[in-house]
């Protein structure tokens, strides 16, 4: 395959979710959390990045990798609201900073069931919080909840189970709109020459890595095999078919009708 141009400047979400997408990547790779990652796409320092899809809703510049998403078709498992009791009993939900697609989605899932809980911000992101602080937290305060997002959210059911509830984005969505959700997008910046070609590595890059997934699987030092080969079958799909990109369009249309995004028409630009 052709080579791409170098140093390309590649940027990647740092969860669990995104390990079949990058493993095996010849360069260097800025990992970091959705938010930090949609800003660097955005100023240019990085070239194209595996960041949230509601950036591509919110600025649509951007040409989408195809066929290639971080998507859940039910359960997600890692994007979850932790709480006490009964969902409509909470009055405040805590947001992770670092969570741009999975607050929105929160946003209108809750707006559709006809809640109408308080949102406030978390002080910290889930690249940094302490499992243990929404423990405190909501065993302080029975009525507060908190989106957690990415390996937090895995390591806080994983340790907190017997405590807690959890409202999984994911299954609330299948239950709602019945097609696939998606989380996040490999987006290429518009002024990007090799776009078709960085395409192309990526999907190889992906096709690679789910062939060999019980080798990705045997590297993984943060979590147990039998969990992430759960994950990776059960919970993810790492495609974006038409179905994704219909399910795409009704986030689209949902952020819209609940005034997150500006009402206009988004033509979807691949490579």
């Amino acid at each position: 395959m052709p080579a791409l141009k170098d140093p390309l400047r590649v940027g990647c979400v740092k969860y669990l979710n995104a390990r079949p997408l990058i493993r095996g990547w010849p360069g260097v790779v800025i990992l970091d959390h959705p938010a930090a990652l949609c800003l660097q796409l955005a100023r240019g320092d990085v070239d194209v990045a595996l960041v949230s899809s509601f950036e591509l809703l919110r600025h649509p510049i951007y040409r989408i990798v195809d066929d290639i998403s971080i998507s859940s078709a039910g359960p997600v498992y890692s994007v979850v609201v932790a709480y006490t009791g009964e969902i409509s009993e909470v009055d405040e939900i805590e947001i992770d900073p670092a969570a741009e697609t999975s607050g929105n989605l929160l946003r209108c899932l809750l707006a559709e069931a006809k809640l109408t809980p308080r949102f406030s911000r978390t002080t910290t992101s889930s690249t940094a919080s302490p499992v243990g602080q929404p423990d405190e937290l909501v065993l302080s305060r029975a009525r507060t909840a908190r989106l957690l997002i990415g390996d937090q959210a895995i390591r806080f059911r994983q340790q907190h189970s017997d405590k807690f509830r959890f409202w999984d984005l994911g299954e609330q969505w299948a239950h709602l709109i019945d097609l696939p959700f998606v989380y996040a997008l490999w987006l290429v910046r518009p002024d990007v020459i090799d776009a078709k070609k960085i395409a192309g590595r990526l999907r190889a890059l992906r096709d690679e890595n789910l062939a060999t997934i019980d080798t990705l699987i045997a590297e993984e030092k943060n979590f147990g095999r039998e969990f992430c080969a759960r994950y990776y079958g059960k919970h993810l799909r790492f495609i974006f078919g038409e179905k994704e990109k219909e399910g795409l369009r009704k986030f689209q249309k949902l952020c819209q009708k609940y005034e997150l995004l500006p009402k206009r028409d988004i033509a979807f630009s691949m490579v």
